[in-house]
């Protein structure tokens, strides 16, 4: 069966907590991504920062982003997924948690994402039909 290690993007890049949102947003943008993993000093995961979070959080509550820091952002215990878990592993935690990237882990290391893009890009078009109508929520 298809590991995650297989299907992910590797050679993610966190963004420190402290870091401003705005500086996480001027990395979303050199970087081409719509989410960075959120890394605390001790460089364990903290959390996703999406750019809807930005959007949604910041911009759209009137926060200034250059004086919020993406730790903020973070909100409760970051969902992941081993390097070695299983197709099925990601399509249950991504189904179970309604995400649409998790981060892999290599022991305590991250080492890559592992996107709904990615899924469906590998796995069979049953299997990426129930992911899609569980994230959403029909």
């Amino acid at each position: 069966m298809t590991k995650a290690r297989e299907i992910m993007t590797p050679g993610a890049e966190c963004i420190g907590a402290d870091a401003s949102v705005l500086q996480a947003a001027q990395k979303m943008t050199e970087l081409g991504v719509g989410a960075l993993p959120i890394c605390g000093t001790d460089n364990k995961l903290k959390g996703m920062l999406t750019d809807r979070d930005i959007v949604v959080k910041v911009l759209g509550a009137g926060r200034d982003p250059s004086s919020c820091s993406a730790g903020e952002l973070a909100q409760g215990e970051a969902v992941t997924i081993g390097a070695d878990d299983d197709a099925e592993e990601i399509l249950r935690t991504m189904s179970e948690h309604k995400v649409r990237r998790l981060p892999v882990i290599d022991g305590h290391d991250l080492v890559g994402i592992v996107a709904q893009a990615d899924v469906a890009r590998s796995l069979s078009d049953p299997e990426v039909g129930d992911l899609l109508q569980a994230l959403s929520g029909d």
